[in-house]
């Protein structure tokens, strides 16, 4: 009886260790949560873009009229939305008719959440700037937004916000190396949003078809596509045509010229 009582208990320990372990892992039970930081975020983000507009002499600018939402995420579509950690990514949007945003719709943030509910977050700075910027008079400032400061109430509102921003794809392959049969690969990169990228991608070299390969990819993730076909020798460049079914992506053709083919 005694010894099936010591294995009890020691069985319980090792089920209150595993479940302990998980909270701590998933970020269980803490105050920093998606939809607290995205409320915090947008309304700080937008004082302080107020404040730069006012330096650069802006007129009609102001935390109101910028109409800024957040869309945050911690550790892409592998982790929960939930703890402290620097591996939040946040997307941002707001209107400021002097300084219209890209494409997307959108920049992305690099947040570094606390425990406490505090924050740093660094934005994108072809859209907010760069740490140092010159104000109306001439003068060398440092720049409100370039790097900036907030908390939330960890007892706050936590109710999800509904702010969704469609998963950037983009190409991030600089060079094309053929492999030992002249097939190429390309490679994508889905960024932080709430859909990952999914359609197809389709590569032609001046008139001969390479194939059209699908993709899904998680958010923050990467992926290598090869194609079925082999280059034609003498080809300088490969045009490739990205559909895309969820996400954001190119509107026309990519075409990548470095090309390192083996002479004719």
């Amino acid at each position: 009886m005694r010894r099936f009582i010591i294995s009890v208990l020691a069985a319980l320990a090792v089920v209150l260790a595993v479940g302990g372990a998980v909270v701590v892992g998933t970020g269980g039970g803490s105050s920093v949560t998606q939809a607290r930081l995205e409320r915090s975020l947008a309304p700080e983000f937008a004082r302080l873009y107020a404040d730069q507009a006012t330096l650069l002499g802006h007129q009609g600018v102001t935390p109101a009229s910028l109409q800024a939402r957040a869309m945050c995420d911690k550790g892409g579509a592998v982790e929960a939305d939930v703890g402290p950690g620097s591996n939040w990514n946040c997307l941002i949007t707001w209107t400021d008719p002097n300084n219209p945003m890209p494409p997307e719709g959108y920049g992305k943030f690099e947040v570094d959440v606390h425990s406490n509910g505090c924050y740093t977050a660094g934005g994108p700075s072809k859209l907010v700037g760069f740490q140092t910027i010159t104000d109306r008079k001439g003068d060398e400032v440092t720049n409100p937004v370039y790097e900036f400061d907030g908390c939330f109430d960890p007892q706050g509102d936590d109710t999800p916000t509904g702010n969704e921003f469609p998963s950037l794809t983009t190409v991030t392959t600089t060079a094309l190396l053929p492999d030992v049969d002249n097939k190429v690969a390309l490679q994508l990169s889905c960024g932080t949003g709430s859909t990952g990228c999914q359609g197809t991608v389709a590569a032609k070299a001046g008139n001969t078809d390479l194939g059209t390969v699908p993709f899904n990819v998680p958010e923050e993730r990467t992926a290598k596509l090869s194609f079925p076909t082999p280059v034609p020798a003498g080809s300088d460049s490969v045009d490739f045509t990205l559909t895309v079914a969820k996400g954001i992506g190119p509107k026309g053709p990519v075409t990548e010229t470095s090309l390192d083919m083996p002479p004719s």
